[in-house]
């Protein structure tokens, strides 16, 4: 399975920043040790025209420029320096790779990536291009380019399971019906004004394992009978680990086996309906960062085999 990395083009961020920014590079490391059926691969960076398949053109100039006002860097989270659009271009380019790779071979993830608070219009929560949003658009434009006579075009499914909502992508897609994102999230976590999802499911906080999963599962079922006339060809599964009970502003309790149910339940649900899936870690702020490099290494080996499991006994890729 392909995972595509960029943490070589790191943030400059102040010495005391709350933004676990290691994480990346500790997860990519940990990979590197182990790596099983992973093969990693180094980004490639987006390029502006990509990005305006989802961002305002007058948006992009300014975070490229270092033209972003104090409150538009506040409302982001980071200062501007010139490697936030290295990195950010890295980070969508690794979704784009992600998603091209999963759609010839099944499973493909992106080390990083899942930067669903940010808008067509601006960033924020430590997001500053909307990478699924981005990589989405360009996948349906490639499909119709190769396919230009079938109708409908390609469907995309978002299943963001980071413990706060995707309202950039919720903003994003509210008017285009190709793609349908499910978000389960925290009621009372970040943002507080919420936008609306295709299907939005909120939960209190303290939700533990069993009542996580059983929401998860009614979700799925929903989703199912929502997109049963036109089932998506591309789904995006943002695996973040800001749901375990070690996270410091996750405040849902699941612990790792139950993070690692949660993985497993949706790779085998989009496998049972052959839908390839590229991959995100979203989110993780984790006191402990070693732990919470233990539950992303989780999620990559169950990628791993789901991964196998699209490639089949022969080593084809099975439909």
């Amino acid at each position: 399975m392909q995972a595509f990395h960029s943490d070589a083009h790191a943030l400059q961020l102040p010495s005391q920043h709350r933004f676990p920014q290691a994480k990346y590079r500790l997860l990519r490391e940990r990979v590197e040790a182990d790596p099983g059926a992973v093969w990693l691969c180094p980004a490639p960076a987006a390029s502006e025209g990509e990005l305006a398949l989802a961002h305002e053109p007058d948006y992009i100039a300014r975070v490229l420029d270092g033209r972003l006002s104090e409150a538009e860097q506040r409302e982001i989270g980071f200062p501007w320096s010139p490697a936030m659009p290295v990195r950010s271009r890295h980070s969508v380019g690794a979704t784009i790779a992600a998603a091209r790779t999963a759609l010839a071979e099944g499973v493909a993830m992106n080390l990083a990536g899942g930067t669903h608070h940010a808008y067509a219009h601006k960033g924020s929560g430590y997001c500053v291009f909307n990478d699924v949003a981005v990589a989405a658009r360009l996948m349906q434009a490639e499909w119709h380019a190769r396919h230009r006579s079938a109708r409908p075009g390609l469907r995309v499914l978002v299943i963001d399971l980071d413990v706060h909502q995707g309202n950039g992508t919720a903003a994003i897609f509210r008017d285009d019906p190709s793609v349908f994102t499910l978000s389960l999230h925290g009621a009372r976590n970040f943002p507080f004004r919420k936008e609306a999802s295709s299907l939005d499911v909120e939960l209190p906080d303290g939700t533990g394992d069993a009542a996580y999963l059983a929401a998860l599962d009614e979700a799925l079922d929903e989703v199912d009978r929502r997109l049963q006339a036109h089932p998506p060809g591309l789904a995006f599964y943002l695996a973040g680990a800001d749901p375990h009970e070690g996270d410091r502003l996750g405040r849902l309790k699941l612990t790792a086996a139950g993070l690692l149910a949660r993985d497993e339940r949706v790779l085998d649900w989009l496998w049972q309906r052959r839908t390839p899936v590229a991959l995100n870690m979203a989110g993780g702020y984790g006191a402990d960062l070693a732990a919470m490099v233990d539950v992303q290494y989780a999620t990559v080996q169950a990628a791993s085999r789901a991964w196998q499991r699209w490639q089949g006994a022969d080593g084809t890729m099975a439909r």
